[in-house]
């Protein structure tokens, strides 16, 4: 089984540099552009069904490098991280220094916690790789989103630290190996 995992394109938040979690903002153009050009990708890699973030900017995503019309299903586990109180606000030294330190002791109120978004991916993971085993899967989802999955196959540093040892640009897609 191949996953293959693409997070959405360019949105005004993350131009903008702003927690977006789970406002629920469409792409802007840009972003329908890097999603046309990953469109090219996606049409050749033998792709058997999609799961999707219900989110517009996934769905816009997804619309759009969906070019071989295959099945989509729609899952809430694929959503972004809840971002609590910082929804909508500037990107800043909380982000740097907490906002993906897998141990932080600094909590921010509704701020979903990186254990529990693992948790939430890992589990939702675990569930197709016994699923679909049989099939080539891509998944549309977010940022955060796209790291859980990263370190469901790749060892997290000692430190807890996933700012600058992952992440996945927009409209970038990663293959892995189930």
């Amino acid at each position: 089984m191949k996953l293959y995992v693409i997070r959405h394109g360019l949105t005004k938040c993350n131009v903008e540099k702003k927690y977006n979690g789970r406002y629920d903002e469409d792409i802007i153009e840009e972003g329908i552009n890097q999603a046309i050009k990953a469109s090219h990708i996606v049409k050749d890699l033998n792709i058997d069904l999609i799961i999707c973030s219900p989110m517009k900017r996934t769905k816009h995503t997804m619309e759009l490098v969906n070019v071989n019309n295959i099945d989509v299903i729609y899952d809430d586990r694929l959503m972004e991280r809840d971002n609590g109180k910082l929804t909508l606000t500037k990107i800043d030294e909380y982000y740097n220094n907490e906002y993906y330190n897998y141990y932080s002791t600094k909590p921010v109120e509704g701020l979903e916690t990186l254990p529990q978004l693992f948790t939430r991916v890992h589990s939702f993971l675990d569930e197709i790789k016994i699923k679909y085993s049989d099939k080539n899967i891509l998944l549309v989802t977010h940022g955060a989103v796209a790291r859980a999955i990263q370190f469901y196959f790749e060892k997290m540093p000692k430190d807890g630290m996933l700012l600058n040892v992952s992440g996945q640009k927009n409209c970038e897609i990663k293959e892995y190996e189930m």
